[in-house]
């Protein structure tokens, strides 16, 4: 059972040192002051000899293309403003910490993800960021497992992956807790019958089942799409007449839409045969701005869940700072962003504790460094080195909000946020629901 209990979340009283600090590649240790007033972020790409050896190097292992290429500039922007502020507060071990991305795709192509955890083998990573696909990091674990080297996903909530690998963390809470969540907001509606339009895919069937649990459980029943009835659609599919006439045909009180990009051909359906779209509910794979892709209004009243807090306004603009000054374009969308900066300043400190960059001692110090034995809490890098420096355990508490690593290399706790989509269909965070796993 997990204990949730909805409540509103802010996180302005969670401190960050990013700033607009010039951070270089090829900078000496300690050369650009925090408080510095530079221009603009430069990405911290690693130099062709950097190895976990040498160097802190950060592997990205994140959607540059395909159905989740969306989530990859909040996430990339994540580890970016990650390594600056690391490197602002005089990098790890002595060195700057540098960047090395790679593609991840998503699960539609696995030679995407194949041919990049090879190549972050053979680059010696200190650690993989990543994938932000479930079904991607069931498809490389194995591989980075067996190197030896660690991987932190700052999205993957598939239940299948709490405690498969002692060297596989996330700071995404499992499918389990946004399940709950999202089956407790449905029938807390008021729906008695739900309809799920579900990709087969290891995410989405893993968030429909936990989602129809809370459901049933809650004295509700699932009349098309449950877990059993072979009633999933191929992830990349473009058409879905059939499956929304189907849907429909059995008058649901909501229909969740579990899906990626499928889902820009989903909703155009669902409004030609008529559904009123604010009985639709979507997840962190499609609760994301459409303003550009539907009428006005199309989606009005619609909701969705996505693990993790909300990003602070302070968050969301040094994200959007990075992403303009290293990308030149605007960030539209923030999923992830926050765990992807966590979850690259706890390696960060772990291998700071542990006197190394190598993989090995990154994955011995990271459940300390986020507090699963205790500590002093701290909430920047700079002010978590300091407490290690003095000997200090410490608890690092940073924008993402999720509790310590538990047994299985979950966070112990963490959010789900409760988004509605306004009249120009972009979604505004409401609350939120904290579990507990």
């Amino acid at each position: 059972m997990r204990d949730l209990s909805l409540r509103t979340r802010a996180l302005g009283g969670i401190a960050l040192a990013a700033t607009s600090a010039l951070v270089l590649a090829g900078c000496t240790s300690g050369s650009t002051d925090s408080n510095a007033d530079a221009s603009a972020y430069v990405a911290a790409n690693c130099a062709a000899d950097a190895t976990s050896d040498n160097t802190f190097k950060v592997g990205t292992l994140l959607p540059t293309t395909g159905n989740l290429a969306f989530l990859g500039p909040p996430e990339i922007a994540g580890v970016g403003l990650a390594v600056a502020d690391i490197n602002a507060a005089g990098g790890v071990n002595g060195t700057d910490a540098c960047i090395y991305n790679t593609d991840s795709g998503d699960s539609s192509d696995m030679s995407v993800s194949t041919a990049s955890a090879e190549d972050l083998i053979a680059q010696k990573v200190s650690f993989v960021l990543g994938a932000a696909s479930s079904s991607v990091s069931l498809n490389v674990v194995d591989a980075i497992t067996e190197a030896g080297i660690v991987q932190i996903s700052p999205a993957n909530t598939a239940a299948t992956l709490s405690g498969y690998s002692p060297f596989y963390f996330r700071v995404a809470p499992p499918d389990t807790v946004q399940g709950d969540a999202l089956g407790q907001l449905i029938t807390g509606d008021g729906n008695a019958s739900v309809a799920f339009l579900v990709f087969n895919d290891s995410y989405g069937t893993g968030l429909r089942d936990s989602t129809e649990a809370a459901i049933v459980e809650a004295g509700g029943e699932v009349v098309y799409g449950a877990a059993g009835a072979g009633q999933e659609f191929p992830p990349s599919q473009t058409t879905f007449s059939s499956e929304v006439t189907a849907a429909l045909a059995e008058k649901p009180d909501a229909l969740v839409v579990i899906a990626f990009d499928e889902t820009k051909a989903i909703i155009p359906e669902l409004v030609a045969q008529g559904w009123d779209m604010k009985n639709t509910y979507f997840v962190d794979g499609n609760t994301s701005s459409f303003e550009k892709d539907f009428e006005a209004g199309t989606l009005e009243g619609a909701q969705g869940t996505i693990p993790g807090a909300e990003p602070s306004d302070e968050l969301k603009a040094l994200l959007g700072k990075y992403w303009s000054d290293v990308e030149g374009e605007e960030l539209t969308d923030f999923i992830y962003g926050a765990e992807s900066y966590d979850a690259t300043v706890l390696a960060a400190l772990a291998a700071t504790k542990g006197g190394d960059n190598k993989p090995a001692t990154i994955q011995a110090n990271l459940a300390a460094v986020s507090g699963a034995n205790g500590g002093e809490k701290c909430t920047t890098f700079a002010a978590c080195v300091d407490l290690i420096k003095a000997g200090s355990d410490i608890q690092y508490q940073g924008p993402s909000a999720v509790g310590p690593f538990n047994a299985l290399n979950d966070p112990s706790s963490a959010f789900v946020g409760i988004y509605k989509f306004n009249d120009v269909n972009v979604p505004l965070w409401a609350s939120a629901v904290e579990g507990k796993s």
